[in-house]
């Protein structure tokens, strides 16, 4: 068995309480999200964490800080491309209608496979999956299992909603449909494994087992 990576959702942070669209790097994390990213550190306590890796975006690097902190993880290993995804020129801006964009190109994306499709002059779902695909790939050579007895251990990722699910959707056959409609809560972590071949996501949060 290869590693295991509990990746999550960075805790609550600006842009989503002032509902505005796009990366966002520098969005700071809320009270609530600081308190949302000790508690889940706190339910993380015993998963044997060896490292966390986080976006590069602030509010990533905030939750594994405070999550790194509370187990004792001495290195967070910031990736940019884990980053959430961009929408060109039309990042930061609170327009209703660039959220309902945003949540309709992910879909075409997740459920229907088109990753061809942008937001504006954003990125397309190939360059999201592809850069997506390339960090976890990494993470799995970073940490190989040791011998057949032994796996290569646990670590966390803390990333975005949607380069998370638009990246897993590819990585984990089948996940797409089956997931859209139940977006990642913030700092929820679940598991997604790596077995030498291919990557496996066996659950996914508040998604109902017989969905």
């Amino acid at each position: 068995m290869g590693v295991r990576v509990l990746c999550l959702r960075h805790a609550e942070s600006e842009n989503v309480v002032t509902r505005v669209s796009g990366a966002l790097p520098s969005a700071e994390l809320t009270p609530r999200g600081r308190a949302q990213a000790a508690e889940t550190a706190e339910r993380l306590v015993g998963e044997g964490v060896i490292r966390i890796y986080a976006s590069t975006a602030v509010r990533a690097r905030q939750t594994a800080g405070i999550i790194a902190r509370a187990l004792g993880v001495r290195e967070v290993v910031a990736l940019e491309e884990l980053v959430e995804f961009g929408i060109g020129r039309l990042e930061g801006t609170a327009d209703p209608a660039v959220r309902a964009r945003t949540a309709e190109v992910l879909r075409s994306w997740v459920v229907e496979g088109r990753l061809d499709e942008a937001v504006a002059d954003g990125e397309t779902g190939h360059a999201v999956v592809t850069r997506m695909a390339a960090a976890f790939a990494s993470i799995a050579a970073t940490h190989p299992a040791q011998t057949a007895a032994r796996d290569g251990g646990t670590v966390a990722l803390v990333g975005h909603v949607g380069s998370l699910t638009a990246g897993l959707s590819v990585l984990c056959h089948g996940l797409g449909e089956r997931v859209w409609g139940t977006p990642l809560p913030h700092a929820v972590p679940f598991p997604v494994e790596w077995d030498g071949r291919s990557w496996r996501c066996a659950s996914w949060p508040a998604l109902r087992q017989d969905r």
